[in-house]
């Protein structure tokens, strides 16, 4: 499968509207948005991540689909990376492309990323990516109602 990023289109914002929207998905996740059905709320922080120098937002492509999102955010020093896939696209190396290709576009070292710690996809993707380990924490995560554990993880240069 033929996995790249580029620049997020108009186009793109209902499919990842679906997809933001796969409960399976939003529990696997974890940390998201109060309610991830809100289109407003939906559209605005997109309108905002996109017109944003500090935040490096790309599609995710594989075979020419959209199949996802992801991203680098944050403070200098700071920042994290974020990544959402398509579940029917799950468990085929497409997140790992992904994040392998952002990585190589954003150079800055340190990265930061968190996941709830029970995401073991996630952060299996996270460590063959090259983070590590680096803290244990709790959050209140929206998509499950409850503080749940996650792992902070960082990529060193």
């Amino acid at each position: 499968m033929q996995v790249a990023l580029r620049d997020v289109h108009d186009s793109d914002l209902p499919v990842f509207f679906r997809q933001f929207n796969d409960p399976e998905a939003l529990h696997m996740a974890a940390f998201t948005p109060r309610d991830p059905a809100d289109w407003d709320a939906f559209e605005a922080r997109w309108k905002h991540q996109r017109s944003s120098a500090d935040l490096v937002v790309r599609t995710v492509l594989a075979d020419g689909d959209v199949v996802g999102s992801a991203a680098v955010y944050g403070d200098p020093g700071e920042r994290e990376v974020t990544y959402w896939i398509d579940r029917m696209y799950w468990g085929r190396g497409i997140a790992t492309a992904a994040l392998s290709d952002l990585l190589a576009e954003v150079p800055e070292r340190p990265l930061y990323a968190r996941a709830a710690a029970d995401n073991e996809g996630s952060l299996r993707v996270l460590t063959k990516c090259g983070f590590r380990p680096t803290a244990h924490a709790t959050g209140y995560a929206n998509a499950r109602g409850e503080e749940i554990d996650e792992v902070v993880l960082k990529l060193e240069g």
